[in-house]
């Protein structure tokens, strides 16, 4: 179904899925708030640490802002 709706808007299919799709909202939540344990929530993942690596960002900072953080 992905494909199909990236295709339709002609891009390149081959570059969209669902877990590049979910990974994509939760690196947008994370820009717009630096809720860094709600995206853990948001994403299922057990560990900061596997929360950090799907970002992409580094870990200090990321370990950093999520002590400044409580939900």
């Amino acid at each position: 179904m992905v494909h199909h709706w990236a295709d339709a808007a002609g891009l390149d299919s081959s570059a969209y899925g669902t877990h590049s799709m979910r990974r994509t909202k939760a690196t947008l939540i994370y820009d717009k708030t630096k809720h860094l344990r709600a995206v853990r929530l948001l994403l299922r993942r057990e560990k900061l640490e596997s929360t950090v690596r799907c970002l992409g960002i580094e870990v200090d900072d990321a370990l950093e802002i999520s002590e400044q953080t409580e939900i």
